[in-house]
């Protein structure tokens, strides 16, 4: 109790949002007790829950279960309905008319804004300022620095196994890469990664004593990280180069205000480190698991691309965003009601054997154009250009100095709702010899 008093000192600063978030989501709660259930016709009851540690371990069977059930389903512990078949997700995310992003896109209904919780015409306005710096031409001065690194880093890890692929290779990468892009490298790269962990807590809140520590570590981490990039700002320190350089200037020049851009700094940091660092280290858990495709990635290199999707598709590291439906909004014979929470279940929906055949299987030449890992619609992942390129980089070298991967461990799991990956993973890497 004492941490918990400790950490709600800063919730003065933020009290009007805490209070928010708490609000609502403890109206959820009375409003599904009341109800008792919303099921209807073709709405089917479901104790699918990404919030239990075991589900968050491994989802894919639970998946299964919602692929196979109706296409709309709903579980009254959490008030939320469950779309999960690629088509119906699909249709939905791009559908902004119907569905909102403005109340929130994870569990904790009530949000910081920033742009995935914008709807147009804000949406739209600021994903034009954001556009042109993460463009892929912007962006590909950084590959060559993103190709070193990797280098080095599976060179570390050869160096060192077995050893934890995600404190070596999956975690120092992506910052170091964001860190620089965003122009805010240095000594300061551990200090940024710190906190950007801890403002990622915000996206991950539940109604209990220790939901409201996180919580409020989550705006803490926010507040510091907004007194570093004001101070870095005001002392000139962002280059004009950098991605937060240019949007300075374009705050500096009326485009943006001053929240729009601290919000623009640490949505790009967050959201480039830690869904990147669990694209990283799945990759290294898949290709242990798929030792053959590893081995067809090392004959035919021209492959790496399509297999990243691949990766992407068959483990997607955000699994899955949320929408509060606006009006009525059908889904088949079956109808959500207006002001519900709906989730939208990328990971089932890119396991989906409607769309995809033998989807729980990593096939190295699939191709799995259209998967929906960067979302879909007006929200398509802004950083999917540096994703890619890292991603890449790092299947690259292990392709090229990599022939064996083996698990020596079993992995430890994020337990955040909304994401995918391992938190720790050792490996054991056996070197390609060269014939």
């Amino acid at each position: 109790m004492n941490a918990l008093w400790r950490d709600a000192r800063v919730v003065g600063t933020y009290g009007p949002e805490v209070a928010k978030r708490l609000a609502l989501r403890a109206a959820g709660k009375v409003r599904s007790r009341l109800d008792g259930s919303r099921a209807g016709k073709h709405v089917q009851l479901t104790d699918f829950d990404p919030f239990d540690p075991v589900t968050a371990a491994d989802p894919y069977p639970h998946y299964r279960e919602l692929l196979a059930g109706e296409r709309i389903q709903y579980n009254p512990k959490r008030d939320v309905y469950i779309l999960s078949r690629y088509t119906d997700v699909r249709e939905a995310a791009r559908d902004h008319h119907g569905l909102s992003s403005a109340g929130g896109v994870t569990f904790s209904r009530g949000c910081l804004p920033f742009l995935p919780t914008a709807d147009p015409p804000t949406h739209t306005r600021l994903r034009k300022q954001l556009a042109p710096t993460m463009a892929r031409g912007a962006l590909e001065s950084w590959r060559p620095m993103i190709n070193q690194l990797a280098q080095e880093l599976v060179a570390e890890l050869l160096a060192r196994t077995p050893a934890d692929v995600v404190a070596t290779v999956a975690a120092p990468l992506p910052m170091r890469t964001i860190t620089t892009v965003l122009g805010v490298p240095g000594p300061d790269e551990a200090m940024f990664c710190r906190l950007s962990n801890q403002a990622a807590r915000i996206t991950d809140v539940a109604l209990s004593a220790c939901g409201l520590v996180s919580l409020v570590q989550g705006f803490n981490g926010f507040r510091r990280l907004r007194a570093l990039f004001t101070q870095r700002r005001a002392d000139g320190l962002l280059a004009e180069d950098s991605v937060i350089g240019r949007l300075a200037a374009y705050a500096d020049h009326g485009h943006l205000s001053d929240d729009e851009f601290f919000f623009f700094a640490v949505l790009l940091l967050v959201a480039g480190y830690e869904s990147t660092a669990h694209l990283l280290s799945t990759l290294f858990l898949t290709l242990a698991e798929f030792p053959d495709q590893l081995g067809l990635l090392s004959r035919r290199p021209e492959l790496i691309a399509p297999a990243l999707e691949e990766q992407l598709r068959f483990v997607s590291p955000i699994q899955s965003i949320c929408r509060t439906t606006r009006v009525d909004y059908p889904v088949g014979g079956a109808v959500i009601p207006a002001g519900s929470l709906v989730l939208l279940a990328w990971g089932a929906a890119n396991r989906d054997p409607r769309q995809f055949d033998d989807p729980d299987v990593f096939r190295a030449d699939r191709n799995p154009t259209g998967h929906l890992a960067f979302g879909s619609g007006i929200h398509l992942c802004p950083g999917t250009q540096l994703a890619r390129m890292e991603g890449q980089a790092v299947l690259g070298e292990i392709v090229r100095r990599i022939d064996r991967i083996e698990v020596v461990e079993p992995p430890a799991w994020t337990t955040n709702a909304n994401l995918r990956g391992p938190t720790r993973l050792r490996v054991a890497v056996a070197p390609r010899v060269s014939r």
